[in-house]
């Protein structure tokens, strides 16, 4: 298999690491194809001696360490870029790339220490102070549209854990327009198939006619997300999760969410 065979199913999931960690698509995808361009030139920054994966995100990281891209600063930033300036830097930027690589892009600790170039252990720790800085900073109230009680049951309890109000749980398109008609969420959890037949993206199509809110999609589905239209999601959750990688996803989607958060 050629190079390029083996980078490409890679890439998806890559831009959404690199949304994550940037706080925005452009920015992301800047620091993507400044990498590709570098694996164009050379591509022995790519070593062949670990799995492909752990292999292009370790060259993402380098790239990401050692190249500008994109950065905004703190004072002149303005909209998202500044609400990510200013909470990016109470955040330990190790701490964060510790926390998306394990909890959100699913590698194991010895993974992402290989990825960031440390141990193990130090990995557990990172993970542990990211999550510690994010809950400091936010609290918000969270629209819940799943259709499977035990599943929504479980979202209840890691949103409350977190600090969190679940301000309704819904189970269909109606009953989340209906609900948002009442209250405005700061956070909506958002399965894709409810329970009448209808659409959780259907449902967050209706939400951003509103206003903007930040959403994470939780599905069986994956493929039906990733892409490239709207509302493509920045945070995406395969069933079955673990309540680690819901409870980093939420502190991701609020860290970079323009919203002032607080808790009703």
């Amino acid at each position: 298999m050629s190079l390029a065979d083996q980078i490409a199913p890679l890439l998806p999931h890559l831009r959404r690491y690199g949304r994550a960690l940037t706080g925005t698509q452009k920015a992301g995808d800047a620091y993507v194809r400044t990498l590709l361009e570098a694996i164009i030139a050379d591509d022995t920054i790519l070593d062949r001696s670990l799995d492909p994966r752990v292999a292009l995100y370790r060259a993402f990281h380098a790239i990401w360490s050692s190249a500008k891209v994109n950065i905004v600063e703190p004072g002149n930033a303005t909209g998202v870029e500044g609400v990510v300036s200013k909470r990016l830097a109470h955040v330990t930027p190790i701490n964060r790339q510790a926390l998306l690589l394990t909890a959100m892009e699913g590698f194991s600790n010895q993974e992402a220490a290989t990825v960031l170039g440390t141990g193990a252990p130090d990995v557990a720790s990172m993970v542990d102070a990211a999550l510690k800085e994010i809950d400091a900073q936010i609290a918000t109230t969270v629209l819940i549209i799943e259709d499977e009680p035990i599943i929504s049951m479980d979202l209840e309890q890691i949103v409350r854990e977190l600090g969190h109000d679940v301000m309704a749980t819904v189970v269909t398109r109606d009953e989340a327009v209906s609900a948002i008609s009442k209250r405005r969420p700061g956070l909506v959890l958002a399965d894709i198939q409810l329970a009448d037949g209808s659409s959780g993206i259907d449902a967050v199509k209706d939400i951003f006619a509103r206003f903007s809110v930040p959403v994470i999609f939780i599905t069986a589905y994956p493929e039906r997300l990733l892409t490239g239209e709207r509302p493509e999601p920045t945070f995406l959750i395969t069933k079955p999760f673990l309540q680690s990688t819901v409870k980093a996803a939420i502190g991701q989607a609020l860290f970079f969410s323009e919203q002032e958060s607080a808790a009703a």
